[in-house]
């Protein structure tokens, strides 16, 4: 990869960001970021070693520069570094970027047209700001946890992804973006609190839509949308694998009734909750005759709005990823490919992260570092120099 300002492709082709190192959503907004083709440079732990498989794939896409930052020195090269980037992604609790000397206040004092973007669960302040959590703990209290599951499983954890990646991550990313946007017309950065309480909250907004209008009047499983109805949901095959049904609009849930050889008689009060505990029993019996994949033979890519249920191996070789190269693979590793796609600059989803520190020369000499700069912050301990591994990489 070209080390040079701009050098990658994609969208944000230009755009320098500084991202110090963490776990779930902050790695995640720097991987978009850097899919897309901003220079986003990493600051590793000085003794941080390969990372971990799923880090290896949040952490594509970045060059890694591994500093000491309990040494003086290590926060004055940091500093440096953001005299020429357009922002800052951290991702760690309230006050640790102040403690280091490099809060939002110090930072506006060495370039005023910085972003500084920060995601945390709880937000930078509220009475739970200085409490840990994961990504389950924020949702808990947006009452989107509540309302995912069925009547009979209680709540049900979606991974991590609401709250870290959706509610965090990708809302990180977005407002760093629009505030370099605003800096660039107002010449003066800010602060991003991307909370992924707040962020959660905000994907819910048409659920909250739907309640105000009185169209999410159910508890759990009870709703059109969460599997309560008969014409949305997921529903067991006679494998015991699943597939799932969306046919909300009447020319799609005609489509329905007539591949399910259902009456239509029966099923003409689609909208009215007080039916669907029945209807829903007779959908799911006409499912259980066939198969999941004699289902999908006859109705994928139909108007009955279907997909099959796939694993992870599954997945990676459905007709419709491999068609669009939805999945990549590199080192052994397999990954999704970048996203959103652009038709004239598009985005590359770069191998995954190597070994933390493993560019750093490359990143000082390109903010004008000299050799012997370089050579006295190795010796010092503040920056750690590249392996013979590295070196031979071309480190």
């Amino acid at each position: 990869m070209d080390s040079s300002r701009g050098a990658k492709p994609g969208p944000l082709r230009g755009l320098r960001i500084v991202e110090f190192a963490g776990i779930g959503p902050a790695p995640y907004a720097g991987m978009l970021l850097a899919d897309l083709g901003a220079d986003v440079i990493r600051i590793d732990r000085y003794d941080a070693g390969m990372a971990d498989p799923g880090h290896r794939v949040l952490g594509r896409g970045r060059r890694s520069l591994a500093l000491n930052l309990k040494q003086p020195a290590a926060i004055a090269l940091v500093r440096r570094l953001l005299r020429d980037s357009d922002a800052l992604i951290e991702g760690f609790r309230p006050g640790v970027m102040e403690r280091l000397g490099l809060g939002p206040s110090e930072c506006r004092d060495i370039n005023p047209r910085l972003v500084f973007g920060r995601v945390t669960g709880w937000g930078q302040e509220g009475p739970l700001a200085n409490a840990p959590g994961h990504d389950i703990n924020y949702i808990a209290i947006t009452g989107l946890l509540n309302a995912i599951g069925t009547r009979d499983s209680g709540p049900v954890a979606p991974l991590n992804l609401l709250g870290d990646f959706a509610g965090g991550g990708l809302f990180l990313a977005f407002g760093v973006l629009a505030g370099i946007l605003e800096a660039r017309n107002s010449g003066q950065g800010q602060v991003v609190d991307a909370a992924m309480v707040d962020g959660a909250s905000s994907l819910g907004s048409l659920i909250w839509g739907m309640r105000s209008g009185g169209f999410w009047p159910g508890a759990r499983g009870e709703n059109m949308l969460d599997g309560g109805s008969h014409f949305y949901g997921v529903f067991e095959c006679a494998d015991g694998k699943w597939v799932t049904l969306a046919s909300i609009e009447p020319p799609f849930y005609a489509a329905l009734l007539q591949a399910l050889e259902l009456d239509p008689t029966r099923f003409r009060s689609q909208m009215d909750p007080r039916d669907w505990t029945a209807l829903r029993a007779d959908v799911t019996a006409a499912i259980r005759r066939r198969t999941r994949d004699e289902w999908s033979s006859r109705l994928e890519g139909s108007d009955v709005c279907f997909a099959p249920v796939l694993d992870f191996d599954e997945a990676l070789q459905h007709p419709h990823n491999l068609a669009r190269t939805a999945f990549e693979q590199s080192e052994g590793m397999v990954y999704p490919a970048a996203a959103p796609r652009f038709s004239r600059t598009p985005g590359a989803a770069a191998v995954p992260a190597g070994k933390a520190g493993e560019d750093g020369r490359r990143i000082l000499a390109d903010f004008g570092f000299s050799k012997e700069e370089i050579a006295g912050l190795e010796s010092a301990g503040v920056v750690r120099p590249p392996s013979d591994r590295d070196m031979r990489a071309g480190g």
